[in-house]
């Protein structure tokens, strides 16, 4: 009876030896004597792996021996079954398994597992499979064993594990070194592509454009959306081929490179996906910023921009390495810590800096066009950048400050003023009349009054100083104007009407002089000019100005 179940397993695993590919297998040189023409033997790491992957080829196909491997009390079936999905995990996640680089020693042990004596074939993609010495022999692990089956669905999910064995059925003659099943079944997987390709390009094109459209969003869908969307369906492609390729059961140095390129892709275009992604956060940064008054937000966009896209590519490239290409990044990672720190030496002040220009954007003590003064810089800011602040003298040059001074330093914004005030005194002659002088600083908080640009609910306008030379009035006022020209410009207006009001009501300006008083000739007159003793006249022609200049505005 045992040799009806051999024989009958001998012939099951003859149909289906096909679909499995052998890994590249060395001529066993020095391999020691004990080693066997039957290629069973598992007195060494070596030996069984290269036990269980050479009676798994196709030209010597014995996995009831491959099977020894696997240890433990399986059932025969139970264990040929095993061997051959163990098989089929290497061969589908393109694991390449060089003979030669494992171990031959039959006490060998694991320095990086504390040196237990185990063996694992790779750490990234198979960490679950591994050789660990059982007795006097290397065996597949039982917790290696426990895990087929979860490992199987895991490389062949949604019910691709079934095509092992119907594609096979297709036929078995080669043609270019494929099994005319492989021929039919790339032949089946570049046409679905196609279709897929086609069908997600369609989705993506019609339904999303259009309900894009509806919903008011059609230019943000055509320049950022759609090329995103496009790029999404393309990596959905490659998990089909990611998928069903593994099917196909190709040459295992194939096999071994398509999986290296397909890992490497997924990536890559998760990388592109999220590098145009920026673009479509960028553009939702500019729309806030334009809501704003600031101008520092319009500047900070297109920095924040560069920024996060090289983040993107720093960060996609690493998983590129780590995933794709199964590049241990740990050792590069700690080395440019290293230098990161020796670099962070290096460039204090250029760190400094950039932490100075962030606290500008966060704080946002000035913006561009606001006249600042710090220290030597008096000017107008044009420009901030992630190192320097560019600032427009009055002298027309141009003045290039550290942001890490900048922030340090005291910063006297004018152009966040509300107000901008101006004072002045104004100097009268001694001889003018207090009535006159009365009526003077009326006019003259008539003029504040009736200006357009003025502040109305503070400004002094008094008398309260007697010089040397003059009787000085105070002029206290504030403009509420934008720009220095703006400025200029009102004070300009104010003090064309303070001369004509002192024309009209004949109120001398008064300036440095000395005067020598001689006696009086009958027949000369003073210089002193004659004022009305009648504070009426006065009043009237105030009255008379006021209607006359201020009823203008």
């Amino acid at each position: 009876m045992g040799f009806r179940v051999k024989l009958f397993l001998l012939g099951w695993a003859i149909i289906i030896s096909n679909s499995i590919n052998a890994q590249v297998l060395p001529d066993v040189p020095n391999a020691g004597v004990n080693d066997t023409v039957s290629y069973s033997n598992l007195s060494s790491p070596y030996h069984t792996t290269l036990t269980f992957f050479h009676n798994l080829q196709e030209e010597n196909f014995r996995p009831e021996v491959a099977a020894k491997a696997l240890g433990g009390d399986l059932t025969d079936k139970r264990a040929v079954n095993q061997a051959v999905e163990l098989k089929q995990i290497f061969d589908g996640k393109g694991v390449f398994v060089d003979i030669d680089n494992i171990p031959n020693e039959h006490d060998y042990v694991d320095s990086t597992h504390n040196y237990q004596a185990k063996y694992f074939f790779d750490t990234n993609r198979l960490p679950m499979i591994f050789l660990e010495k059982d007795g006097d022999n290397w065996v597949f692990s039982r917790f290696t064993v426990a895990k087929i089956d979860e490992m199987h669905k895991d490389t062949y999910p949604y019910g691709t594990d079934k095509l092992l064995n119907l594609l096979p059925k297709i036929g078995q003659q080669e043609y270019f070194g494929l099994h005319l099943w492989q021929l039919v079944g790339i032949f089946i997987l570049i046409l679905f592509v196609f279709l897929a390709h086609k069908l997600f390009t369609f989705i993506v094109d019609r339904g999303m454009y259009h309900l894009s459209v509806k919903i008011g969003y059609a230019h943000v869908a055509e320049k950022y959306l759609l090329p995103v969307a496009r790029v999404v369906s393309i990596y959905f492609i490659v998990l089909l081929l990611d998928l069903f390729i593994r099917v196909l059961q190709l040459p295992i140095e194939m096999i071994a490179w398509i999986a290296i390129l397909l890992n490497a892709a997924k990536p890559f275009i998760i990388t592109i996906v999220f590098y145009k992604l920026v673009d479509l956060l960028s553009a939702y940064f500019e729309r806030q910023a334009d809501k704003t008054e600031s101008n520092l937000d319009d500047q900070l966009v297109p920095l924040v921009r560069k920024t996060l896209k090289a983040f993107v590519v720093v960060v996609g490239s690493l998983f590129i390495l780590k995933e794709g290409l199964q590049v241990d990044i740990w050792p590069f990672l700690t080395g440019l810590s290293i230098g990161g720190l020796a670099f962070a030496l290096a460039a204090q002040d250029t760190i400094k800096n950039f932490f100075g220009s962030v606290m500008i954007f966060i704080d946002k003590p000035f913006q561009v066009g606001d006249w600042i003064t710090s220290g030597d810089v008096d000017g107008t800011v044009e420009e901030v950048g992630f190192r320097s602040t560019r600032v427009r003298t009055f002298r027309n040059s141009l003045m290039y400050i550290p942001n890490g001074k900048i922030a340090d330093a005291t910063v006297d914004n004018h152009g966040l003023r509300q107000y901008r005030r101006f004072y002045s005194t104004i100097t009268i002659t001694y001889d003018t009349p207090p009535e006159l002088i009365n009526v003077f600083v009326d006019g003259l908080r008539e003029i504040v009054k009736s200006h357009p640009k003025t502040r109305k609910d503070y400004y002094n306008v008094y008398f309260n100083n007697m010089s040397a030379f003059s009787l000085d009035i105070m002029f206290y006022v504030f403009f509420e104007v934008p720009t220095w020209g703006d400025e200029l410009q009102a004070r300009h207006e104010v003090l064309i009407k303070i001369v004509k009001l002192a024309n009209e009501l004949g109120v001398n300006f008064a300036f440095p002089t000395q005067t020598v008083h001689m006696e009086t000739f009958p027949e000369k007159q003073g210089s002193s000019p004659v004022y009305e003793d009648n504070i009426d006249h006065y009043k009237k022609r105030l009255d008379a100005f006021v209607k006359s200049e201020m009823g203008k505005k």
